[in-house]
């Protein structure tokens, strides 16, 4: 009996495609980023199976031209670039990749939050530039994390962990969430409140919501300026999360003091983009899941999904059953 077909969008770990083996017969794109719109198209038109990346737009068009398409199963937690009501329609399964990722993904908004607060980027380049020809008390001054305030907006599993890290440098937290968490509170000693009271007396704001309608720009200029002075932003989460151009005045007229970033509206981000010109804005090219586990576990999840999917099995996880 002949394997069914599956097209892989970008280079998977080698976790992954082990598990393809003697399960599918796949083809996957190796060229260099995601392919471009009409290699795509033209790839799915024999497929039944798809293991998609966040790089391509999954929609009612591509569907159209897969009519053997059975399941999308995507390499990463979120799913933004697919069209899950398009999917229904087509009678196509959505899977993704969710908690694989939870522990990578909470310590890089961690670091970004430490990165961003003790100015080590632009501490690191002070060195490298040979401009390290003595000290003083007021050089490079950063903020503390102990005893301050942290703000999750979006309290998930990468939302808990993050506050589980935080918890032990000894700071307190809040979070805004839909529903409440009441498991997490009574573990974290995490208060639900309101976005604007969240923004309003929180230190650090670090962003872990998906991204929808509800939340795109949901945090732009009448947000920012609810925030102390001396606040930083993390994102790790999506870049329409946060309007950028309100977020570049707001750290240039130092309505808030610094952000961490992973994501940006636009990836990769265009280098004209005026956030990378200020000095207080920590950045990392979406580097959330990068560690060896992290992206091994996502690569063999997204496979067995997909696998599962086709056997005839119910995957572990799927978006829309």
């Amino acid at each position: 009996m002949a394997l069914p077909k599956v097209y892989v969008t970008q280079r998977i770990l080698k976790e992954g495609m082990d598990l393809l083996n003697g399960h599918v017969d796949y083809k996957m794109w190796r060229g260099e980023g995601a392919p471009d719109r009409a290699t795509l198209l033209r790839e799915v038109q024999d497929v039944e199976g798809l293991l998609s990346m966040p790089a391509n737009a999954i929609d009612d068009e591509l569907f159209s031209h897969a009519p053997k398409l059975k399941v999308v199963s995507q390499h990463a937690v979120g799913f933004d670039n697919i069209d899950i009501e398009a999917a229904k329609r087509h009678g196509i399964m959505i899977c993704n990749t969710p908690d694989v990722l939870t522990d990578a993904t909470a310590d890089l908004a961690f670091t970004l939050l430490l990165a961003a607060a003790r100015r080590l980027v632009e501490c690191s380049e002070y060195l490298r530039r040979g401009q390290w020809t003595t000290w003083y008390p007021d050089m490079w001054l950063g903020m503390d994390t102990a005893g301050k305030k942290l703000g999750i907006v979006g309290f998930g599993q990468i939302g808990q962990a993050v506050a589980r890290r935080a918890k032990g440098f000894g700071m307190s937290i809040c979070y805004y969430n839909p529903s409440a968490k009441p498991a997490a509170e009574k573990e974290l000693g995490a208060q639900r409140v309101s976005l604007d009271e969240l923004l309003q007396m929180s230190d650090y704001v670090t962003l872990h919501c998906p991204l929808k309608d509800e939340t795109r720009s949901l945090i732009g200029e009448r947000e920012l300026r609810m925030m102390k002075p001396t606040a930083i932003l993390v994102n790790t989460s999506r870049g329409l999360v946060v309007d950028q151009k309100a977020l570049c005045k707001a750290l240039s007229e130092k309505w808030i003091w610094a952000a961490g970033l992973d994501v940006f509206a636009k990836e990769p981000v265009p280098l004209d983009e005026p956030l990378l010109t200020l000095p207080n804005v920590t950045v990392m090219p979406h580097m959330g899941s990068a560690t060896y586990d992290s992206r091994g576990g996502m690569s063999r999840l997204a496979a067995q999904n997909l696998i599962d999917a086709l056997e005839g099995r119910q995957p572990l996880y799927v978006v829309n059953p």
